[in-house]
């Protein structure tokens, strides 16, 4: 993150504007007004230098150093098994675009380019007060042309963890055997909750419950999805069976959950790929007593969409996302990201969550949590905006709360006078693999925004 930041701080000083650091290292680059425009308002236009690294399970690539292999693929652009970087890329490239042209009509901008957003939004908190002086902010982290984004949901994180000595005895007889779960679509825990994609991790325990209790399948170590906002598409788990007569009903098992799970998601998931393997035994399991507990707090945790803004209909209010859960030497750690546009409900979810792995024995611990954005009825940018869209494209813009924690309501925790919009061109399957971008809307979203900035006034 640091060297993304050197960067953006170099391309600020190479174009001889005004160019600060903070002490969370986000980058702010200020450039005058456009001849005619010096003295219109201040707008800040705000994307997160970040991205998710997410890639298949059979790709080779180095994020830290391996450039994105882009690939045109009809109206989209995707990359080559990884995330593409589109979130938020395309508006970092639209905002040094802004910068770097100096034919462009538009008062004072300020650019500010924050870090760690996709980690917990670590550079909008550490923003202080007067840090920007404009009072217009324009977040270019949208993905659906055509919306505008007027509030968002607040998060918080819950980090569970189990504790135990490894247990060593393992039956003789017994025999390894590796289960992968693989092939989900997974996506942004937000923004894609409410499409009823599959979650790996609750899939994986859903079987292993049925394994331990009728086949005396021992878990030694699991290991299902990776990132903390995103729907987990991946989960292993090594266990032992008894090497008996009843083995053959183990596989069989193995089959069946394959065929209902993929029944289960049809229309939904393409194809689930769920199989077993046998493998060396472990040299360890996880305690019998444990592992009950961690199966039956996975199993009740609650997950995916838990209700609707009734203000906004069809738009998620609150949501669950069990997303790691992953197992080392003596301790399992379990990562769910919570969301609500209601800090009560948020906290009320929370507390359940919470109940739930505290009576399994586990510790749970509160972390990343920050508001929502709670929408302005009487926005002028808003109006501003709505205006010039239905003028340009002859059709009005979709305005909506989003399920998603854009960085707007931390920023407005240290600059609560600003007025702010979220909008942006088209990106499908953030957080994932399979994310692409609209070409076309890319260029809608470009021409727009040289529109607003033209309008904005004095």
């Amino acid at each position: 993150m640091a060297q993304v930041s050197q960067f953006m701080e170099y391309f600020g000083k190479s174009l001889g504007l005004e160019t600060l650091t903070d002490q969370g290292g986000n980058i702010l680059i200020r450039k005058p007004g456009s001849h005619g425009m010096e003295n219109h308002q201040t707008v800040i236009l705000q994307s997160h230098l970040d991205m998710v690294p997410q890639k298949n399970s059979d790709t080779k690539f180095d994020f830290t150093k391996d450039p994105i292999e882009a690939i045109i693929d009809g109206d989209w652009v995707r990359a080559n098994g990884t995330t593409l970087g589109a979130d938020n890329g395309i508006g970092l490239a639209a905002m040094m675009a802004v910068l770097e042209d100096s034919s462009l009509q538009h008062g004072p901008i300020e650019a500010l380019f924050t870090v760690d957003e996709e980690t917990g939004m670590y550079g909008a908190f550490a923003l202080i007060e007067g840090f920007l002086r404009g009072k217009i902010l324009l977040n270019l982290d949208s993905e659906t042309e055509g919306e505008f984004s007027i509030g968002c949901a607040g998060g918080a994180d819950l980090n569970i963890s189990f504790q135990y000595q490894d247990d060593k005895h393992i039956s003789e007889g017994d025999i390894g055997i590796k289960i992968k779960l693989s092939g989900l679509k997974g996506g942004h825990s937000g923004v894609d909750i409410h499409l009823g994609r599959a979650n790996a991790n609750k899939l994986m325990f859903r079987f292993l419950k049925d394994a331990v209790q009728n086949y005396g399948a021992r878990l030694a170590s699991i290991d299902g999805g990776s990132l903390r906002n995103a729907i987990p598409r991946e989960a292993s788990a090594l266990l032992t069976i008894p090497g008996d007569d009843d083995c053959e009903g183990f596989w069989e098992l193995v089959s069946d959950y394959k065929a209902i799970f993929n029944v289960e998601f049809e229309g939904v998931e393409n194809d689930i790929s769920f199989s077993a393997e046998k493998v060396d035994l472990p040299p360890q399991l996880i305690p019998e007593e444990i592992q009950d507990d961690l199966i039956n707090a996975v199993e009740a945790c609650q997950n995916g969409v838990i209700g609707y803004l009734s203000s906004f209909p069809g738009t998620v209010e609150t949501s669950s996302n069990l997303a790691m859960i992953q197992s080392a030497e003596g301790i399992i750690e379990i990562k769910i990201l919570v969301r609500s546009s209601s800090e009560s409900k948020k906290m009320a979810l929370c507390s359940s969550l919470e109940s739930v792995f505290a009576l399994a024995g586990a510790k749970v611990e509160f972390g990343n949590a920050y508001p929502g954005w709670d929408p302005q009825a009487d926005s002028s940018i808003l109006s501003l905006m709505q205006d010039v869209y239905t003028k340009k494209f002859q059709r009005d813009p979709k305005v909506l709360v989003m399920h998603a924690g854009l960085e707007c309501g931390i920023i407005l925790s240290s600059h609560p006078d600003l007025d702010c919009i979220s909008f942006g061109p088209t990106i499908c399957f953030p957080h994932s693999p399979d994310e692409k971008v609209e070409i076309a809307s890319v260029s809608i979203f470009w021409d727009y925004l040289l529109e607003v900035l033209a309008k904005i006034p004095r």
